[in-house]
């Protein structure tokens, strides 16, 4: 009996060694073994990612907001711009991390390969078709959103460098969706890290004018960004063409694949409109939001950072499930597949329902951090306070909706979207700020019920299980 139990404690894994795992990267079969510890090495990497990504979210507008409200609502309009790129980058990469995640799952690490190969020649393609005419238009698409002529003097270099370059945040997400989906979270932990450390570094230098760097003013968040992103995107090709343990582009493959290009280009579209429609509603909220002038958009812009810094590594959990969905349909593991999402809804359910409890109670002092505008202080605490009434709903949302994507399913995803963004969120928002003269705090509280809605669907549809039979 002793020799039992002193046998099991020595094959299971401690945390701390299963912490270095993740961090160094995983033999681990994500398809058989451990459900708990296959979450935990997989999520882990994917969380410090986004977390990263989320913490340069935040020291950005930590130092634009040094600039004044013109400078701050620059990057609230042009951000939400570059959503549309996030968009069609996002489309891309969950139908890239589900095809990758499928072959892994039936061992065709060949097939894995073509798929990656197609995937990022598609994302070329776009990337040059966006960044021309956004190139060239920058001003006059700022100016469209509502910018007024000071936001446009002050921010035109900004969005021309953010929109047009915006190819690199593509291609960056593009790549990362190959190593999630392969099982290699930790190198693109790590490949992100490599870029938004660049980043960290150059924004106050650039920003500021310190040493021997120029002082670009808020054109240097955009330069510092383009930069960092740029040769963490080259580092990407880099890893790929070297190998991992478990993907390696050869040569031989870097060509096109008609037949798998069509077939990723099937499942992208739908992807792409899917995060299209979430996307064109926070451009449609911010227009409604600028209607109260620029104070009001500072303050959301912050607030909206500040829940991308919570967000994002929940994001990371929501991709873990979506590369375990992936990888154990591939394997003929359905029931695994499914208890793996509700696990990963439930983690990601505590996290941020305690981040919302803070954000409730502490909504004014953490504005503050960011900005010493008593009128935007108050509010960026409404939208902050507001917004994190909704932290469970989209904890659950975001994992669920990321299952459908993992299984290869985008239809059901955009057809959530469509009736949560399109037909509630946008009517809703004007609803409530103008006629119902709530102002941004009505726009605040459209995203709340929104988002809801959209877990609420999720949860149901998710149930049914018709994602198990999807082919990809």
């Amino acid at each position: 009996m002793n020799t039992i139990g002193a046998t099991a404690q020595a094959t299971t894994p401690s945390l701390w060694s299963s912490l270095r795992e993740a961090l160094r990267g995983s033999h681990q079969d994500f398809t058989a073994g451990n459900l708990n510890r296959a979450i935990f090495l997989l999520a882990v990497p994917m969380v410090l990612e986004m977390a990263l990504e989320s913490l340069f979210a935040v020291v950005d507008i930590l130092w634009v907001g040094r600039l004044g409200a013109n400078a701050i609502a620059t990057v609230g309009l042009t951000e939400s711009m570059l959503s549309l790129v996030f968009a069609i980058g996002l489309g891309l990469s969950l139908s890239t991390t589900a095809m990758v995640a499928r072959r892994i799952g039936e061992k065709d690490a060949s097939g894995a390969a073509v798929s990656a190969v197609q995937a990022i020649a598609l994302g070329l393609a776009v990337s040059v078709a966006i960044g021309v005419p956004c190139l060239i238009f920058a001003p006059k698409l700022l100016a469209i959103m509502g910018g007024s002529a000071e936001i446009v003097a002050v921010g035109a270099s900004y969005t021309r460098i953010v929109l047009g370059g915006s190819g690199v945040v593509l291609l960056l997400f593009l790549n990362n969706a190959i190593f999630r989906g392969a099982g290699d979270a930790a190198i693109a932990m790590r490949l992100l890290w490599v870029s938004n450390v660049i980043n960290l570094a150059l924004d106050p230098c650039l920003i500021f004018g310190l040493g021997p760097f120029p002082r670009l003013g808020v054109t240097g968040a955009a330069v510092s960004t383009f930069t960092g992103r740029s040769i963490g995107v080259l580092y990407q090709f880099y890893r790929l063409l070297r190998g991992t343990e478990r993907i390696r582009v050869f040569s031989h493959q870097l060509r096109v694949n008609v037949r798998v290009m069509l077939r990723l280009m099937r499942v992208s579209l739908t992807g792409i409109l899917q995060f299209a429609i979430a996307h064109t509603s926070w451009i449609a909220l911010v227009r409604i939001v600028s209607m109260f002038g620029a104070v009001a958009l500072a303050g959301y812009t912050i607030a909206i950072r500040i829940v991308i810094f919570v967000l994002l590594p929940s994001w990371g959990l929501s991709n873990a499930a979506a590369t375990l969905v992936g990888q154990n349909l591939g394997a003929k593991e359905p029931e695994r597949a499914e208890k793996s999402v509700w696990r990963t809804g439930f983690y990601n359910m505590l996290f941020l329902g305690t981040i919302g409890i803070f954000f409730a109670i502490f909504a004014g002092p953490v504005i503050r951090l960011f900005t010493s505008d008593p009128v935007v202080v108050r509010v960026g605490a409404s939208c902050l306070r507001i917004l994190s009434y909704g932290n469970i709903g989209y904890a659950y949302g975001m994992v669920m909706l990321q299952a459908f994507n993992g299984a290869g399913d985008t239809i059901t995803p955009t057809v959530v979207n469509f009736f949560g963004f399109w037909l509630l969120e946008i009517p809703l928002a004007y609803a409530l700020a103008v006629p119902a003269k709530l102002h941004s705090n009505g726009v605040f509280l459209s995203i709340v019920v929104a988002e809801g809605a959209i877990a609420g669907a999720g949860v149901l549809l998710f149930r049914r299980g018709r994602w198990k039979s999807q082919q990809i």
